[in-house]
């Protein structure tokens, strides 16, 4: 009675967010009631892997005693300190010094947020500030990449290119331009490395030169897009596109919030690429998802832009709870079981996915397997030699979620028929080895589905 209960107050009042109002009424919630290390429990008491770590977030796992601890006792002694009127705590102070010393080159100075979506939507502002600052107010236009997400704020929205979070919307704004993803699997081109960033470096160039050299602002980019569907560049692919940045003077912005903190391997995935951004975004990882935050790393020069260009006078951006001593806390924590050994071990659990997903190349329904680290994707075709995508009417983003979910395993399912995987970094081998198995039992589910049997004929 309790979980019919909830399902029912959920249909009337809880807003879900990016969901059908009408499908989700219709399905009613699945009500998650405890969970430990990789592992979440429902309120029918069925045990799931949670290979996508809550949402891309949960880096750390579930129920690490010394995270609780930390803002139990942050809780206790401070709950709340604004970082308004030259005010300030320990905690975040810490935090700044903390990631700024691990952090790229040099970015060696911190804003906090609530979340990613509002630490990109801070970058737009602060770019604009920084131009204007410049004396080159006209610089106004913003390039980031198709299949690429940068959030769902009014601004951010509009730089994601995902069709989703335009619709309905009237986004993107005119000032927000797109180039074509990098999209290794199904890039126009081919999938020559070389090949692909010549194609990008070429369509930036040119996108860049039409808009107007002198009123290009910035340029966005995941190392990785996550939403998009885990695509993967080439490597060398983002140093390509930072160095066309550098030549036209345009400042680059890297959002590392799904990829940042151990979710590829390393804290952050732009020293993979021995790149230094202008700013940089991270969040989910974190905090590992205990409790909200983000943050906009920026570089020395742009921090001293905004500097000079303000003077004496404040700059007006700010959020109540920007630097939560409570969330800082979190964090600190968090940074310090990453370096503990959680890193180490999300390196090895990564090639184990990695090479297990890769041993799925055999079935019928596989036609790319990709990733880095603990962040992987498997795209499903009906014809390898075509690429030719599931049929519509699978409805693959809820059902193949579905026989996941009733086989133990949390994923991502996107609507164009890829899995996507990002577990917690403290896996286990034998839980990398059960995200593996099932996701095979699952896909031999569909290869039974009729639809999809009349698709491969």
């Amino acid at each position: 009675m309790l979980t019919n209960s909830l399902v029912e107050l959920d249909r009337q009042h809880l807003i879900h967010p990016v969901s059908s109002f009408q499908d989700h009424e219709a399905r009613g919630v699945r009500v998650l009631t405890s969970a430990k290390g990789a592992r979440v429990t429902d309120a029918e008491g069925r045990e799931l892997i949670d290979g996508f770590a809550g949402l891309w977030c949960v880096n750390a796992g579930y129920g690490q005693e010394t995270v609780i601890e930390a803002a139990t006792e942050q809780m206790r002694r401070l709950p709340y300190a604004t970082g308004y009127f030259d005010l300030g705590a320990e905690a975040p102070i810490k935090l700044a010094a903390a990631l700024a010393e691990r952090a790229p080159g040099d970015l060696n100075h911190v804003y906090f947020t609530l979340g990613g979506s509002d630490a990109v939507d801070s970058t737009i502002r602060f770019v604009r500030y920084y131009w204007h600052a410049k004396g080159q107010p006209e610089r106004d236009q913003f390039i980031s990449v198709e299949n690429g997400y940068h959030g769902s704020s009014s601004l951010g929205a509009g730089l994601t290119a995902l069709s989703a979070f335009h619709d309905g919307f009237g986004l993107p704004y005119p000032w927000q331009h797109k180039i074509s993803s990098h999209y290794v699997y199904r890039n126009p081109v081919g999938t020559d490395p070389q090949a692909i960033i010549d194609a990008s470096v070429a369509e930036l160039r040119a996108k860049i030169e039409a808009i107007g050299a002198d009123k290009v602002a910035a340029f966005y980019v995941e190392p990785i897009q996550g939403s998009g569907g885990v695509l993967v560049p080439p490597r060398g692919w983002i140093k390509a596109m930072r160095d066309v940045c550098t030549e036209y003077g345009v400042l680059f912005i890297a959002d590392e919030v799904i990829t940042g903190f151990g979710r590829t391997g390393p804290l952050f995935a732009c020293s993979e690429e021995g790149i230094v951004p202008d700013l940089m975004t991270a969040a989910k990882g974190l905090t590992s998802g205990y409790v909200p935050m983000g943050a906009v790393f920026m570089s020395d020069h742009v921090y001293q832009t905004l500097s000079d260009g303000a003077g004496a006078k404040a700059i007006g951006h700010g959020f109540t709870y920007s630097g939560h001593p409570v969330s800082a806390a979190v964090g600190l924590e968090v940074l310090a079981l990453y370096e503990g050994g959680l890193l180490e071990n999300g390196e090895k659990m990564g090639a184990r996915l990695m090479a297990g997903l890769n041993g799925l190349m055999d079935h019928p329904l596989v036609g790319d397997v990709r990733g880095r680290g603990m962040l992987a994707a498997v795209e499903l075709v009906t014809d390898k030699e075509a690429k030719t995508p599931l049929p519509a009417s699978v409805q693959p983003a809820t059902r193949l979620f579905d026989r996941a979910w009733e086989h133990g395993l949390i994923v991502r399912s996107f609507a164009q028929g890829i899995f996507g995987y990002a577990p917690p970094l403290c896996c286990t081998e034998e839980e990398i080895d059960q995200i593996v198995e099932r996701t095979r039992k699952v896909l031999d589910l569909t290869l039974d589905d009729p639809e999809v049997r009349e698709a491969l004929r």
